[in-house]
C-alpha cells in the first residue's frame, strides 16, 4: 500500500493540486468542483500558498515531572499542568495504533498529509448547508496540536486553533511538509503522545493510566477502541458522565470497531468480543503537587523541595517562569529524603504528641558534609482546612480565638519545620552555646579555659530596666543559671555539658559577640524576623546583642540540624539541600541543587566543638571531662558515638534537642507555632525521646564511626602558663599574686593544711591558661591527718 514510488508521484501531484486550488491560480476540475474551488479561494483571502510557512517551530508539548525519594523508586509527588508523559511508539500497543487510525484517519498511510478528496468534499458541504466536515488528516490534527503548543503568545494560540480557511491552508502546508521528513509511524508517535483524551490526561501514556491503570503497550482491542474514540471530543464522551458514556459505547461500537475490522486490523469475531467488555465509569485520580503525595507525613518535605524548586533561578527568572518548568518540564528528581528515616520520625512523633495537639514536635535530620535533607517530621496534617467544614481548632492565641480565626492544627501547609513565608522559626534556647564555643576557640580560647561562673553574672551588655534578667536598678543584664546551685569554675566541657548560662555569656564577651553571631551566619542560621536580620547584619548591633549565646533569636529545627551538621562536616557549611539529582526528559543530568559547601571554620576548630559536645548527651569526650550532662541518656539509646546539646527558653515555652553522628544530625524543637507566648511549659521528656530515638531508628545497622580528634594540642590546652605560689600567702597577697600574674583569681572552699587559718592553703591548679580562673584553696588551719589505715605522709 506505500510503495515508495507511489507514494513520490503521489506526492507530486497532490502539491501541485493543493497549490492551485488553494491560491486561486490553478483549477483542477478534475478534483474539485468550480464552485467550491471558487468559494475557496475566496475564503482564503487571497492567501498565497507558497508564501506559508512549512517549516514547524521546535517545541515539547508539557511532561509531568515526578519527585522520587532517595531511593530513585519511590514516587513522592509529581508535579503538571497537563498530565502527560511521552512514550516511543515501540510501547504502545498495535490496537491503539489502528484504533486511532479507524477513528481519525482511515486513508493515513494512503495520504501524503493532505486528503485532497476530503478536502472538497468537504468544502461543498460546508458551503451547502450540509453537516459540518473538518476533512482534517491525522497530520493535519498533529499540525494543529502543535502549532497550539508552540505558540509563543496567545494570538498565535487562536491562530493555531481558529476554524478560518487560512487556518487549513497552513494545516496542509505543515502536513506536506511533515510527511516528507517524518515516516507515518513518527508522526502516529507524536500523534498519540499529544492527543487529549478529557479527565486530565494528556497523551496516550495517561489516557492508558486514567483510565485503565495500565501502560499502553497492555492496552486491549476494547481498551483501544474507547481510548481512540475519545480524541475527537473528550468532554463530550467522557465515560464518567451518564451521557458520554452512552455516546462514548455507541462511538466504540457502532464506528471504530466496525473501521478496524474493515481496515483488516482485526477480526469480526475480536470486535464482537470488544463489544462485550464493559466501559468504565470511574477513572483514576490524578495526583498534582504535594497535597496529593502518597503519604500524608511527606507532605512537608515535598513542600520543602517546591520552594526550593521556586527560589532557584536556574529553572527561570520568574517564579511563573520556574513553576512552568515544574509542571511542564517531565525531570526526573530523586531527592534526599530517606523513605525509612522519615516514616520512622512519623511514628516516634505520633506516639508521643496527637495532631490535634496545639504543640508541634518538629524534627529535622540533615547529611553532615554534603547539607542533605533526609526527614522532615511533624505532628500535622499535611493539608488545607476546609474552609466550608473546618476541622481546624481556634488559635491558641486570645486576639486571633476573639476572631474566631482557627489555627494550624492538625492540618496546615505551612513550613512549620523549615521556615519560610510567615513562619520565622521559634526560640530554640541553649543550643546557641555551640556557636560561642566556635567563636572562642577561633579566637585561640581553649576547650580547657576555665571561667568563674556565679549563679548570677553581671555582664557587659546592656537591656531594659524592666527586664526580669536586668541586674537592680540598672539596666545592666544579669543573666542566671537554671538553678542557684550551678555555680563555680567550670571549662568547655563542662559548661557545655550542663548548660552553664554564665559560663558562656562570659566567653561570649571574650570572643565578641558580633563574632559568635558571624559564625551563626557561616554555618547557615536564617534571620528571617526583620528586626533580628537587621542586628545580625550590623556589627555594631551585633556587638552588644549578648542575649545571643542563650537562643534568644529565632531558628528552625531545619536551620540547626544543618548547623551542628556543620560541625560533623569537618567545619564545611553545605546550603541544605532536597535534591539527589535532576534528570531532564532527554536524559541529560543537570547540576542545580547538587551540594554547594564552603568552609565555615577550621577542622580542628569543628572537631575540638565536638570533643565538648559529646558532654551534653552522655557520650565520653575524648581530650577532657565531661562531669555530667543534661541529656545524658542520649548515648545509651543511639548506641554510637553522638554530639548535641539541649535548649530551653524563659518558663519552658519552648524545648529543643540537637543530636548528631557522623551520618545524620537531628533536630527537634517542641513549640506552638500558633502562639509562642503561651503558659504552657514544653516537656523535654517528650522531645528528647523523639530525637533521641528517631536517630536511633536511622543509625540501626550502620557502622559506629568515631569523631575525629583535632592535629592541635593546644585546641584543648591552649598555651599554658605556670600559676604562681601563693601557699600560706594572706587572701589578699594571694589574688593580688594571681591577677598580677595575668589570671583570674576565685577564692574556693576550705581545705586541710599547715598553713594558717584563712590563708592560701594553694591553688587548684598549677598550670592553666593566661586569662583563666585560679582558684585559690583557703587554709582551715588543720593539719593533714592520715586517715585510719593509712599512713603519715612518708611512713611506710
Amino acid at each position: 500500500m506505500r510503495l515508495s514510488h507511489v507514494r513520490n508521484n503521489f506526492t507530486k501531484v497532490s502539491s501541485l493540486l493543493v497549490c492551485g486550488l488553494l491560491a486561486g491560480v490553478v483549477v483542477a476540475a478534475a478534483a474539485f468542483p468550480a464552485a467550491a474551488m471558487s468559494g475557496l479561494a475566496a475564503k482564503a483571502g487571497g492567501t498565497s500558498f507558497a508564501s506559508l510557512p512549512s517549516e514547524l517551530k521546535d517545541f515539547s508539548s508539557p511532561q509531568v515531572t515526578r519527585v522520587y525519594a532517595s531511593d530513585g523508586r519511590t514516587l513522592l509527588a509529581q508535579f503538571h499542568d497537563e498530565f502527560r508523559s511521552d512514550v516511543p511508539i515501540k510501547d504502545i500497543s498495535k490496537n491503539i495504533q489502528n484504533a486511532i487510525i479507524a477513528a481519525e484517519d482511515r486513508k493515513f498511510y494512503q495520504h501524503n498529509g493532505v486528503d485532497l478528496k476530503g478536502v472538497a468534499r468537504a468544502f461543498v458541504s460546508n458551503n451547502q448547508g450540509g453537516s459540518q466536515q473538518g476533512a482534517s488528516t491525522l497530520t493535519m490534527q498533529y499540525v494543529r496540536m502543535a502549532l497550539a503548543y508552540s505558540a509563543t503568545n496567545p494570538q498565535e494560540v487562536i491562530d493555531a486553533t481558529k476554524d478560518t480557511p487560512t487556518r487549513k491552508l497552513t494545516e496542509m502546508k505543515y502536513a506536506l511538509q511533515i510527511e516528507k521528513e517524518l515516516t507515518k509511524e513518527q508522526i502516529l508517535e507524536r500523534y498519540l503522545n499529544i492527543a487529549p483524551f478529557g479527565n486530565q490526561a494528556y497523551g496516550i501514556y495517561a489516557a492508558s493510566q486514567v483510565y485503565f491503570n495500565k501502560t499502553p503497550s497492555k492496552l486491549d482491542v476494547a481498551e483501544a477502541a474507547m481510548l481512540a474514540g475519545m480524541v475527537k471530543a473528550p468532554t463530550s464522551f467522557n465515560p464518567t458522565i451518564k451521557t458520554g458514556h452512552e455516546q462514548i459505547q455507541a462511538r466504540r461500537d457502532n464506528y471504530i470497531l466496525p473501521g478496524m475490522v474493515a481496515m483488516g486490523a482485526i477480526t469480526q469475531a475480536d470486535a464482537d468480543k470488544a463489544k462485550t467488555e464493559k466501559i468504565p465509569t470511574k477513572v483514576k485520580s490524578i495526583a498534582n503537587g504535594c497535597i496529593s503525595v502518597p503519604k500524608n507525613n511527606w507532605g512537608f518535605f515535598c513542600d520543602y523541595f517546591y520552594r526550593w524548586w521556586m527560589d532557584q533561578d536556574a529553572f527561570g527568572a520568574t517564579t511563573y517562569d520556574r513553576e512552568r518548568r515544574l509542571k511542564s518540564g517531565g525531570y526526573k528528581v530523586v531527592t534526599t529524603l530517606d523513605i525509612k528515616g522519615q516514616n520512622s520520625a512519623r511514628a516516634e512523633i505520633t506516639e508521643r504528641q496527637s495532631d490535634s495537639s496545639q504543640n508541634a514536635l518538629l524534627l529535622a535530620g540533615v547529611e553532615p558534609g554534603t547539607g542533605r535533607v533526609r526527614i522532615l517530621a511533624t505532628n500535622r496534617t499535611y493539608g488545607l482546612d476546609d474552609p466550608a467544614h473546618p476541622t481546624n481548632k481556634l488559635s491558641p492565641d486570645p486576639a486571633k480565638k476573639a476572631k474566631k480565626i482557627r489555627g494550624s492544627f492538625p492540618k496546615t501547609t505551612n513550613p512549620l519545620i523549615t521556615g519560610g513565608g510567615d513562619i520565622t522559626g521559634y526560640q530554640a534556647g541553649s543550643v546557641f552555646k555551640m556557636f560561642t564555643m566556635v567563636a572562642a576557640l577561633e579566637k585561640g580560647f581553649p576547650l580547657s579555659y576555665p571561667i568563674n561562673s556565679p549563679a548570677t553574672y553581671h555582664s557587659q551588655y546592656k537591656t531594659s530596666p524592666s527586664d526580669s534578667s536586668a541586674c537592680p536598678n540598672s539596666s545592666d543584664w544579669c543573666p542566671s543559671n537554671a538553678s542557684a546551685k550551678e555555680a563555680g569554675v567550670f571549662n568547655m566541657w563542662t559548661g557545655f555539658g550542663k548548660s552553664v548560662n554564665t559560663y558562656f555569656v562570659p566567653l561570649e564577651e571574650k570572643a565578641g559577640a558580633e563574632n559568635v553571631v558571624d559564625v551563626a551566619k557561616r554555618f547557615g542560621v536564617q534571620f528571617r524576623v526583620p528586626k533580628e536580620a537587621e542586628m545580625a547584619n550590623d556589627e555594631d548591633q551585633a556587638a552588644g546583642w549578648g542575649s545571643f549565646t542563650l537562643g534568644t533569636m529565632n531558628s528552625t529545627p531545619l536551620d540547626m540540624a544543618n548547623a551542628y551538621a556543620t560541625l560533623a562536616g569537618d567545619g564545611k557549611h553545605c546550603d541544605p539541600t532536597p535534591i539527589t539529582q535532576i534528570t531532564t526528559e532527554s536524559g541529560e543530568k543537570i547540576d542545580v541543587g547538587k551540594p554547594h559547601c564552603t568552609q565555615a571554620t577550621t577542622k580542628d576548630v569543628a572537631r575540638a566543638t565536638i570533643d565538648a559536645a559529646r558532654c551534653p548527651v552522655g557520650d565520653s569526650a575524648q581530650l577532657g571531662s565531661c562531669a555530667g550532662g543534661t541529656a545524658a541518656d542520649t548515648h545509651g539509646i543511639v548506641g554510637h558515638p553522638v554530639f548535641g546539646k539541649t535548649g530551653t527558653t524563659d518558663a519552658d515555652k519552648t524545648a529543643s534537642l540537637i543530636v548528631g553522628t557522623t551520618s545524620l544530625v537531628v533536630a527537634g524543637y517542641m513549640a506552638n507555632p500558633d502562639w509562642q507566648n503561651h503558659k504552657e511549659h514544653m516537656s523535654h521528656d517528650v522531645i528528647n525521646d523523639a530525637v533521641q530515638h528517631t536517630l536511633a531508628d536511622f543509625m540501626k545497622g550502620k557502622p559506629s564511626v568515631q569523631f575525629k580528634t583535632p592535629g592541635n594540642d593546644k585546641m584543648s590546652t591552649g598555651d599554658l602558663r605556670n600559676v604562681p605560689d601563693v601557699t600560706c600567702d594572706s587572701i589578699a597577697d594571694a589574688k593580688d599574686k594571681i591577677s598580677g600574674a595575668g589570671f583570674d583569681p576565685v577564692v574556693g572552699s576550705k581545705v586541710d593544711s599547715d598553713c594558717p587559718a584563712d590563708t592560701a592553703a594553694g591553688t587548684s591548679e598549677s598550670r592553666t591558661v593566661k586569662g583563666g580562673a585560679v582558684t585559690i584553696q583557703v587554709s582551715n588551719g588543720k593539719k593533714n591527718q592520715p586517715q585510719p589505715g593509712q599512713s603519715a605522709p612518708g611512713g611506710n
